[in-house]
């Protein structure tokens, strides 16, 4: 059976089965294997595809508003790396609050303890949220997925960050949608931080699922990646000890320390360390990295240290707000 037929089976058979507070989804308004809209949402008018892809232009910059509109307005196949980290449809309205610890003027006059008897004051900033709740939530998120795999190069990567939530859901909607031959990797970033459940083996980890438009043709790099150290160093030479290993497709990363210098105080912030190695790997230097759902930027200010130009999504105002503060003087924002 070939790849096309494959996958349509798989949306037929298997997408069905997907069921979301307590209601049966069927595949009603997915796109065809290659992206093409069959449904009623598709644009009235079509638009004639250029024998040459247009390239992006300019400098780094935030679309602000609704980002489905904005990627239909986008050249096809003009973006190398695509990072897709939709909310992950908890069901709940996702809050942080941004605090600081500042030193106390006296020794002991502080409400929190610290190293060799300091003492510092707790600051507590704005409290940040957004609402991670859908009643359809793959409804949401094909159309802007369809629209991203039309925008990605011929030599182009997309990685989608999700939860166990719907991680598996979205294995097979993707492999009826772009092929499962442009497959690449599952990864799993794996964390041990905050409360354990004692009831079910605690949910401790996050998954990227990886596509690439042309599984001849793909820009993968992994010399430019940063390695990391053995986990049995006394098994291996020196020589590969002082080196270092090449991550696999398991990263173990803390998340953003709630006391780190990295942190926004934005709800669901990713670390720096996952999105360098993505970008690393997956793009050159001024190529474009598209991001649109970009919270609290860290696509955007990674993108911009390692040489590459970002366009990121947003139109919660609080993310707006924190992409201010922390991306690149000059990045421009368009209402």
């Amino acid at each position: 059976m070939d790849s096309l037929a494959f996958s349509s089976r798989l949306r037929l058979v298997l997408l069905p089965c997907y069921c979301q507070n307590g209601q049966v989804k069927t595949t009603e308004g997915l796109a065809d294997h290659r992206g093409e809209r069959v449904d009623a949402e598709a644009p009235a008018e079509a638009t004639a595809v250029s024998a040459e892809p247009e390239r992006l232009a300019g400098h780094s910059r935030v679309l602000v508003g609704d980002n489905l509109p904005a990627l239909r307005a986008l050249p096809d196949e003009s973006i190398t790396l695509i990072y897709v980290d939709p909310p992950f449809n908890t069901g709940r309205v996702q809050t942080r609050q941004q605090t600081t610890a500042v030193r106390a003027p006296g020794a002991g006059t502080g409400t929190v303890s610290g190293f060799k008897g300091l003492s510092y004051e707790r600051i507590r900033g704005a409290l940040r949220s957004y609402d991670d709740s859908f009643d359809d939530y793959w409804g949401f998120l094909e159309p802007r997925l369809v629209e991203a795999w039309r925008l990605l190069a011929t030599d182009g990567t997309l990685y989608l960050h999700l939860d166990y939530r719907e991680s598996h859901y979205a294995k097979v909607l993707l492999d009826a949608l772009f092929g499962r031959e442009c497959f690449l990797n599952e990864i799993i970033w794996a964390y041990d931080y905050g409360a354990k459940s004692k009831s079910r083996w605690p949910t401790k980890h996050d998954t990227i699922l990886v596509y690439v438009k042309d599984p001849d043709a793909y820009y993968f790099d992994s010399t430019t990646v940063d390695r990391e150290p053995y986990m049995a160093p006394g098994l291996v030479t020196k020589e590969k000890v002082r080196r270092g290993k090449l991550p696999t497709d398991v990263w173990w990363h803390t998340i953003v320390s709630p006391t780190g210098k990295e942190k926004t105080g934005y709800p669901t912030q990713k670390p720096e360390g996952i999105l360098r190695r993505i970008i690393q790997a997956s793009s050159r230097p001024d190529d474009w990295v598209l991001d649109f759902f970009a919270g609290s930027g860290t696509t955007g200010a990674v993108a911009a240290r390692l040489g590459r130009r970002f366009l990121l999504m947003d139109q919660n105002p609080e993310a707006i707000d924190v992409m201010r503060a922390r991306l690149p003087e000059g990045t421009e924002f368009v209402a």
